[in-house]
């Protein structure tokens, strides 16, 4: 029996929304045609648009369609740095960024390639043992002179983590960094589906959110930025979606998109407390294979389907390929690297060994997530722990 444990890197995609987006994939019409194809396409892109918006508290202008989370992040912190670059050209200090240290890389390797290419200021602002920003570390980055820090064009702060689970306190974030008028990004690839979200509510600017992590196709997701929320545009063709994001607008993954979200936010809460259940289940089963093992993000707020764990004497990428051949999906931390599995930055960021780091286990739970699954997970997990052992074994 198998089990696929790795929701967070891509869920299975909804039946209901696998066949909104055939239908209107065989739609004719560009959504930027006049004629009457183009208008009915159109027409359904708007209505996603404004059921996208609806869903999560948001104005139908604030929605700027994607290709997923990578996009909009990098639109949000490339853009907004641009934008703020251009207004302060002729200041001898050029604008900053904040960033926290356990960002995914779709904004921590925007946010250096600014700094190394374009001369960005990067403060990076640390986390706790917890797993959740440092707010004291992060009052006192803000409270920096700006001839020293430079002008903050955006400050971009997860919602939660792709790794741990562990929820960031938003909130806090927001009102420190409105206190010196700085808007705040959130990377909310991992919530949207799996918490409530308020985009209104939350104050702030911008927010990023991926299809495929909640039953929508791949290559589709969303921006939701304020109309105050300055961004340069760095991709130009044909000034769709606000004029930031040029392109044919892809009218059935936004149909797609609309459905698979409806579908996740329908019994959000339910279906919360139905995975927290299974991710303690999973996570008293590992602890009694591994009385050792060090749960990451444990005493946070998480995610209900997020379970990050370190396995002394073990290494991720032997466990991994073990339980794969057991039929067992399962990720060590981020799967957004190219299939490279390495120390995990979010453990090294909150204080983790090395070792701990490289024995990083991510299990992530979803919609299909059934009891089965995780009996089926701990039933292998031994051997796999015993075949990781014995590789560090004989390198060593």
């Amino acid at each position: 029996m198998g089990a696929y444990l790795d929701h967070a890197a891509t869920a299975p995609v909804l039946p209901e929304a696998a066949d909104a987006f055939a239908r209107v994939a065989r739609e004719l019409g560009n959504p930027s045609a006049v004629h009457g194809y183009g208008r009915t396409t159109r027409r359904i892109v708007e209505e996603s648009r404004e059921e996208i918006a609806a869903l999560l508290g948001a104005e139908a202008a604030e929605v700027i369609l994607t290709s997923g989370g990578t996009e909009a992040d990098n639109l949000a912190v490339i853009g907004a740095w641009q934008a703020c670059a251009a207004g302060t050209a002729d200041t001898a200090v050029p604008p900053g960024l904040i960033v926290s240290a356990i960002e995914h890389p779709a904004v921590l390797e925007s946010a250096e390639w600014l700094a190394s290419d374009r001369g960005a200021r990067l403060h990076i602002a640390p986390v706790t043992t917890a797993g959740t920003v440092d707010l004291d570390a992060l009052a006192g980055l803000l409270a920096r002179p700006e001839s020293e820090r430079g002008r903050i064009a955006v400050c971009s702060i997860m919602w939660a983590n792709n790794e741990t689970g562990a929820i960031q306190p938003l909130p806090a974030v927001v009102e420190l960094a409105g206190a010196h008028g700085i808007a705040v990004h959130s990377d909310a690839v991992q919530a949207a589906g799996r918490v409530p979200i308020d985009f209104a509510a939350s104050g702030l600017a911008a927010l990023s959110i991926s299809g495929h992590k909640f039953g929508a196709p791949v290559g589709v997701g969303a921006l939701l930025a304020r109309r105050d929320f300055d961004m340069r545009s760095h991709q130009h063709g044909g000034g769709q979606e606000r004029g930031v994001r040029s392109g044919t607008v892809n009218a059935a993954g936004a149909r797609a998109l609309a459905v698979a979200l409806a579908a996740a936010v329908h019994d959000l809460s339910t279906e919360a407390d139905r995975l927290a259940g299974l991710r303690d289940r999973l996570e008293a089963g590992i602890r009694a294979i591994a009385p050792d093992v060090r749960v990451w993000a444990g005493e946070a707020e998480r995610l209900p389907g997020h379970l990050l764990v370190s396995v002394p004497g073990t290494r991720s990428e032997p466990v991994i390929f073990a339980l794969d051949m057991a039929g067992v999906a399962a990720s060590a931390g981020s799967a957004c690297h190219a299939g490279v599995v390495g120390a995990s930055p979010v453990v090294l960021a909150a204080g983790g060994t090395e070792e701990e780091a490289r024995s990083a286990l991510r299990f992530t739970l979803g919609r299909t997530s059934t009891a089965a699954d995780i009996d089926a997970a701990l039933a292998v997990l031994p051997d796999a722990l015993g075949r990781a052992r014995a590789v560090l074994e004989g390198i060593r």
